[in-house]
């Protein structure tokens, strides 16, 4: 069976909001977010893809690698630099020999405002660009959670900067843009979009033990406004990444989303001690199969998600 990539290539967004092919086919992707490359670099090689691509039916792998955490992008030294950016080269090209799409993502967390690194990140997203520019399964998401003393116009005012950088090299593919408050308002997008360019999402992020019916409803009036969304990171605990699994609340989001076509990434692939990892501690198995007992109860959860989506 053909892979999502193998059938509709790359992908754009319409005038409607909606991530497209080039024959205007909606496209729904649905796929795991590895967690922070520096930590956990060996989940990222080809037969692990192959493992969530061909046993869990992800279409797409998004890479997060933090910027000003430890051995983040902008605080290690050029040795560290050069090393993340092998760990992205060697995620690109598996997910590109298996026909998956992949999301590079800059991930701003501690350095709240993507105004602080920005000159860093310019320079990252020119050579990202020029390098991947022709493979046509990238997705970049340029921010990914703005939070405290970050506003809509410090997160609009650096896309406005760091897309064009992007655009001299790759005029195509979509470009993801975080919001403010981790990625929670929409709202301020939505009053305030980017005019500079049609070929971008804007991203979502919740954690339904957390986020519940007043997310929900921003998003639902966002896309119901035309705004392009795409929810790069969730995930069924608390927003912390630990708490109580909820699936009940996490079902009520998935059937939102279906019912607006909307991509959707889970948060992360690693053995973390934490709620929101897929794997326990004790699982030190890197490429599969895996047991029930490797699987935490939110990736257990998540499989049977991904079971039910495929191919849809």
């Amino acid at each position: 069976m053909k892979t999502k990539y193998e059938k509709h290539g790359s992908l754009h967004v319409n005038n409607k909001g909606r991530l497209v092919d080039h024959n205007g086919t909606e496209v729904v992707l649905h796929g795991y977010s590895t967690h922070g490359l520096s930590w956990y670099p060996q989940y990222v090689n080809r037969d692990f893809f192959e493992y969530m691509k061909e046993q869990w039916h992800i279409d797409i792998v998004r890479l997060a690698m933090y910027t000003a955490e430890e051995n983040g992008y902008c605080v290690g030294d050029e040795d560290n630099k050069k090393a993340l950016l092998d760990v992205i080269d060697r995620g690109v090209k598996a997910a590109t020999e298996l026909g998956l799409y992949v999301i590079i993502d800059w991930h701003i967390l501690a350095d709240s405002n993507p105004q602080i690194n920005k000159a860093e990140s310019l320079k990252f997203w020119d050579y990202i660009s020029k390098k991947y520019a022709a493979y046509g399964n990238i997705l970049y998401e340029i921010c990914n959670e703005p939070n405290e003393n970050c506003t809509w116009n410090d997160v609009k005012s650096y896309a406005e900067e760091v897309i064009p950088v992007i655009r001299k090299n790759d005029p195509y593919s979509v470009i993801l843009v975080g919001t403010p408050v981790w990625s929670q308002r929409l709202d301020e997008a939505c009053a305030n979009p980017i005019k500079i360019d049609n070929n971008v999402m804007y991203v979502l992020h919740f954690y339904a033990n957390t986020h519940r019916d007043e997310l929900r409803n921003i998003y639902s009036e966002a896309v119901a406004n035309g705004l392009p969304v795409f929810v790069s990171e969730f995930g069924t605990c608390s927003a912390d990444g630990n708490g109580g699994h909820n699936p009940e609340e996490a079902d009520k989001w998935i059937e939102l989303l279906d019912s607006n076509n909307t991509s959707f990434i889970m948060w992360n692939i690693s053995n973390r001690d934490e709620t929101s990892a897929s794997f326990v501690p004790e699982c030190d198995n890197y490429t599969g199969p895996f047991t029930d007992e490797d699987l935490r109860e939110t990736a257990k959860w998540f499989v049977s998600v991904l079971d039910a989506h495929k191919q849809s």
